[in-house]
């Protein structure tokens, strides 16, 4: 069955999620046609949807490209994510056992994934985190949110180089898990603001080369949660 338009996006948001497709990175709209058994046009509008949210852009004369943000840009989207998932955690009720359930199952598949060898997979199930502590909080609007605000930091974080470890993650991940289960909601903020500011300060001005890695970047993840 072909890819309605807010699939192809979706596909889009995932792979930049999981770091593999790249700041820079040309996104051509025959290739995407052929890979999702759609009509150029379909893939024009998904193209102006990603564009609308701040992920693609329009080269005169050359096509559609992955944004590069800047670093005013990036400094915005980490911001931006502070004030949404902080308040996340400082409104949320205590949460039930079903939700601290999942969380901690998300953690578990985070640390199996360090532990493996597939990097999209592990980078994938690290910013998901993050969505899905927004669903199981009750928060399915900000979820939505989340997601293009966490997508806009791994551009970053993929531009800039983090030195931030992804072992790191998974552990500042447990520690706000721990603090949820405590019903310390202040504690969990203040752990999710000092994780979010950690990736931050680990960014490096370097950037990441571009490539025409297009077919294999969009290929489906299945880390569990996607």
């Amino acid at each position: 069955m072909a890819a309605s338009q807010s699939e192809i996006a979706q596909r889009v948001v995932e792979s930049i999620l999981a770091q593999k497709l790249l700041p820079g990175e040309r996104l051509g709209e025959q290739e995407l046609a052929d890979l999702f058994g759609v009509r150029r046009t379909l893939v024009r509008e998904a193209l102006m949807l990603l564009q609308a949210r701040g992920f693609v852009e329009v080269r005169p004369r050359k096509g559609w490209y992955v944004v590069e943000p800047s670093v005013e840009q990036a400094r915005d989207a980490f911001a931006a994510r502070r004030i949404v998932e902080a308040g996340i955690l400082r409104e949320a009720g205590r949460p039930m056992q079903s939700a601290l359930r999942k969380l901690r199952q998300h953690v578990e598949q985070e640390k199996a994934a360090i532990a493996g060898a597939d990097p999209a997979t592990r980078a994938f199930l690290l910013a998901d985190f993050h969505m899905c502590l927004a669903d199981c909080l009750g928060q399915k609007l900000l979820r939505d949110v989340l997601r293009d605000l966490t997508a806009r930091t791994m551009l970053a974080a993929t531009l800039y180089q983090s030195s931030h470890d992804a072992s790191e993650s998974c552990a500042q991940h447990a520690a706000i898990l721990a603090a949820l289960e405590q019903g310390d909601l202040d504690l969990a903020s203040q752990r999710m603001l000092d994780h979010i500011g950690n990736v931050q300060e680990g960014l490096q001005p370097a950037a990441a080369p571009a490539a025409d890695r297009l077919r294999q970047t969009l290929a489906p993840l299945a880390p569990g949660r996607a």
